[in-house]
C-alpha cells in the first residue's frame, strides 16, 4: 500500500448502494477522543494506541484515547471547572447537556484508555496516583458502564477540568459506514504527575511519538490510521511546544468532516472536505475481494 490509509474491502460496495438509494444511513453516535499530548528534548508527543487487529472497527489502527458519549452524563450535574456549559456549548455546536455529556466522555475515555484523569478534588488540582485497588476498581465499572462518570466524580468528590482540555476538531463517520460516530476531537496536555499506562483492553501497544514521525511512518505504510488520525497529527506537526498547539484551538474551524461519495464520469470519487489527501476513485463495477489488507 502506497500509505497506511485504513480503508476496508467493504467500502465500494457499501458506496455503491449508497449512491443506488439500497443503503440506509445508520445514526452517528456521539462520541470523544483525546490527543494528550507532553513535551519532549525535539517537540511535542502525542499518546497513540493500536486497536486490536480483532476489533470489528478499525483493527490494527492508531487512534488516540476515546469512545462513546454516556448519555447519563447530560443531565447530572458534576463539579466543575473552567469555561462554563454555555461556553461549550456554543464551541461544540450542541446544548448544554450535551457540552456536559461530550466533555465527560472525553476525561472518561482518557482515563479508561491511558489512565489519565483530568480531574481533581479543586478547581485547581488534579488526583495524583490513580493507580491504586480501589481507584482501578472504579475504573473497570466505567468501562463496564456499571458506572456513570458524573457518579464517579461524585463518589470521589472531584472536580471536572475542562480548563485542561481544548476543542481542536469534529469529524463524522461517512454515511455508508456500518458503524458511525459523531466524533469531537480534544487536546490535551499531560497534567504534571502523571503518566500513561495501557489501560485499554481493546489496545495492543501505546506509544509516545511526534507527529512528525507518526505521519512519516504512515506515509511509508507502516502505521494504518483512519482519516481524521493523520489528519489531526499533521496539523499538530507545525507546534514546537504542547502548550502552543493547546493555546491554538480555540481558533480552530470546528465546522464537522464528513466524506461524501458522488459519480464522476462513470466512477464514484470519495473525498472529504478539506482533505485531499484521502480521495479515492471507486470503479462503479463490483470487483472482487484482492485480500485482506487495507487498500
Amino acid at each position: 500500500m502506497a500509505n497506511g490509509q485504513w480503508y476496508p474491502r467493504e467500502w465500494p460496495d457499501r458506496i455503491r448502494a449508497l449512491s443506488e438509494g439500497t443503503l440506509t444511513p445508520v445514526p452517528a453516535r456521539r462520541a470523544a477522543t483525546v490527543l494528550l499530548l507532553k513535551d519532549t528534548p525535539h517537540g511535542p508527543a502525542v499518546h497513540l494506541l493500536r486497536r486490536r487487529a480483532s476489533m470489528a472497527f478499525a483493527g490494527g489502527a492508531y487512534a488516540y484515547p476515546g469512545g462513546g458519549v454516556d448519555s447519563r452524563d447530560d443531565d447530572h450535574q458534576v463539579r466543575w471547572a473552567g469555561p462554563t456549559r454555555a461556553w461549550w456549548a456554543e464551541r461544540l455546536g450542541v446544548d448544554e447537556s450535551g457540552a456536559q455529556a461530550i466533555v465527560c466522555a472525553a476525561v472518561r475515555e482518557t482515563y479508561e484508555e491511558a489512565g489519565v484523569l483530568l480531574a481533581g478534588p479543586t478547581a485547581a488540582s488534579v488526583a495524583g496516583d490513580t493507580t491504586g485497588e480501589d481507584w482501578e476498581a472504579d475504573r473497570a465499572a466505567l468501562v463496564a458502564r456499571e458506572l456513570s462518570f458524573a457518579e464517579f466524580l461524585d463518589r470521589r468528590g472531584l472536580v471536572l477540568r475542562s480548563d485542561l482540555l481544548a476543542a481542536w476538531t469534529r469529524w463524522i463517520t461517512p454515511e455508508f459506514e456500518s458503524r458511525r460516530y459523531d466524533t469531537w476531537f480534544f487536546v490535551a496536555v499531560l497534567p504534571t504527575g502523571q503518566r500513561t499506562r495501557n489501560a485499554s483492553t481493546e489496545a495492543d501497544r501505546t506509544v509516545w511519538i511526534r507527529p512528525t514521525e507518526a505521519a512519516a511512518g504512515y506515509d511509508r505504510g507502516e502505521l494504518l490510521m483512519m482519516p481524521p488520525t493523520i489528519a489531526t497529527l499533521r496539523q499538530l506537526s507545525s507546534y514546537a511546544t504542547a502548550a502552543e498547539a493547546l493555546a491554538a484551538a480555540p481558533a480552530r474551524d470546528m465546522t464537522p468532516v464528513l466524506a461524501r461519495a458522488r459519480l464522476v464520469d462513470g466512477g464514484i470519487v470519495l473525498a472529504w472536505p478539506g482533505h485531499d489527501e484521502f480521495t479515492k476513485h471507486i470503479p462503479t463495477a463490483p470487483t472482487a475481494p484482492t485480500g485482506g489488507g487495507p487498500a
